[in-house]
């Protein structure tokens, strides 16, 4: 059974940084992409950053280009976020999320197992 489990969320002020993990378990293959996403109070879930298991492609929402890197240890099925500059609307609960098939990985419907977030929140 997939398992994500994310740590490394907190409150921090704005200009701060952090940087979120995931410990993926369960897997018997690689899996097509994975990502961070992140859902505000009374917002829409949105994908923050992706990247292509494979390539080591990785894809970042404007809103965050430039601040945020995703990355991958292979070697130890982790999942890693730096988020720097943090700003109070990064403030959300964010997910690691694993998409074990192809196709668009902007699309939040694409990820197959979610973690069960953890918590960012940016105070001005």
């Amino acid at each position: 059974q997939v398992q994500l489990v994310e740590s490394g969320g907190g409150s921090v002020q704005a200009g701060a940084s952090l940087r979120l993990s995931c410990a993926a378990s369960g897997y018997s293959y690689w899996s097509f992409c994975m990502g961070w996403l992140r859902q505000a109070p009374g917002k829409e879930r949105e994908r923050v950053a992706t990247i292509y298991t494979s390539t080591g492609a990785t894809y970042y929402a404007d809103s965050v280009k430039g601040r945020f890197t995703i990355s991958q240890d292979n070697a130890k099925n982790t999942l890693f976020l730096q988020m720097n500059s943090l700003k109070p609307e990064d403030t959300a609960m964010y997910y690691c999320a694993t998409a074990l098939k192809g196709g668009d990985c902007s699309r939040v419907a694409m990820y197959d197992y979610w973690g069960q977030g953890t918590q960012v929140t940016v105070s001005s």
